[in-house]
């Protein structure tokens, strides 16, 4: 109904009334300027009507909600049926829809980014350099292959026993010191090689019960079917050889074997012992001193990367680094170990359960 009025208000035309003053007779009277013609697909007609009592605006267009939140600069320009803007009024406030787009998503872009550096967290004090870094990471590497190795094979063979001829409770137990023996060993060679940067900034190590990580972790348990996921993939990708001669683990030969004593004892190896010692060296140590040369978010890729390597699996790397990466986004947000700690054990007992099954 508005539009009809509105057509109807253009098509009638008053006469022209124009009155001269007497002196004036003799000026040549000067047509004004014609006004900016609207193409004839134009869908949207704006009409100002100026009066003494009141500034009348009448918009006859679809959309008029929508126009009404812009500016004033931007409601001078009339709208065309192609959605482009007139050139003449926009080139006036320098208006430019295509460039104004690009801007606006650069903007979102920039804050959803600022966004997710912040939630990460920021970087660490560090307070040694690489070269400390590379000789702690050195020196666990050798002392994980000589205890597992050559250390407590020895010992075991010195004193009088035979890691072959183990029963599943033996073997459990053997496990069980092995882990311990290379857990100390890092925990050790840890201190031994920050013992001069003493005391450490408080952000080092940290171990609080307390916080709001809670639900992050159960976050982080809802990553465990994607983890699975991509333990397929990784198998499709690398498949292991035919050749390969396909030997079971002592872990579940004890499992066949229904031993409560020695599932025990593996439970405890894959649920306290390892989740302890991996944490406190790549999540406690190796992440935060990469913040000193790389961001933060470079860092937590680099180091699961670096755990992923450390397990010795090809088969494992794909699950490993995105888990090693959901650790580490955990731990760079609360700066405690407890809660990697408690997600890389609920990770292992996932995996054990699902042996068992």
């Amino acid at each position: 109904m508005l539009s009809a009025c509105c057509s109807h208000s253009f098509a009638y035309k008053r006469p022209l009334l124009i009155s001269l003053p007497a002196g004036l007779i003799g000026v040549p009277y000067r047509k004004p300027p014609s006004p900016l013609v609207l193409p004839t697909r134009a869908r949207f007609l704006h009409l100002r009507c100026n009066s003494a009592r009141s500034n009348w605006r009448i918009c006859c267009f679809r959309d008029q909600d929508r126009d009404q939140n812009l500016g004033p600069d931007w409601q001078e320009c009339s709208l065309l049926g192609n959605g482009n803007v007139i050139p003449e009024e926009c080139a006036k406030h320098g208006l430019n829809p295509e460039v104004s787009v690009k801007r606006d998503w650069k903007a979102r872009f920039r804050e959803a980014s600022y966004i997710f550096f912040r939630a990460i967290g920021k970087q660490w004090s560090v307070p040694w350099t690489a070269e400390t870094v590379l000789q702690v990471m050195v020196l666990w590497v050798t002392s994980f292959w000589f205890i597992g190795t050559w250390g407590l094979p020895f010992l075991v063979q010195m004193a009088g026993f035979n890691k072959e001829a183990l029963t599943f409770r033996g073997q459990a137990l053997y496990s069980l010191l092995t882990d311990v023996a290379e857990g100390i060993a890092g925990i050790a060679i840890l201190h031994r090689c920050l013992s001069r940067f003493y005391p450490l900034p408080p952000d080092w190590f940290r171990f609080n019960l307390r916080g709001k990580w809670h639900w992050d972790v159960a976050l982080g348990c809802l990553m465990f079917p994607i983890v699975n996921r991509l333990s397929q993939i990784n198998l499709d990708i690398l498949p292991i050889l035919p050749s390969t001669p396909v030997t079971m683990s002592s872990i579940e030969q004890s499992i066949l074997a229904r031993d409560p004593v020695a599932m025990a004892l593996y439970a405890a190896v894959v649920t306290v012992c390892a989740p302890v010692w991996e944490e406190i060296v790549f999540r406690g140590f190796l992440l935060p001193s990469l913040t000193r040369y790389m961001p933060v978010w470079c860092a937590i890729v680099v180091s699961s990367l670096a755990f992923a390597l450390a397990h010795f699996n090809v088969q494992k790397m794909l699950p490993l680094v995105f888990l090693g990466m959901v650790m580490g986004i955990l731990f760079t947000r609360s700066r405690n170990l407890v809660p990697s700690m408690l997600l890389h054990s609920l990770w292992n007992a996932f995996v054990f359960a699902s042996l068992i099954r």
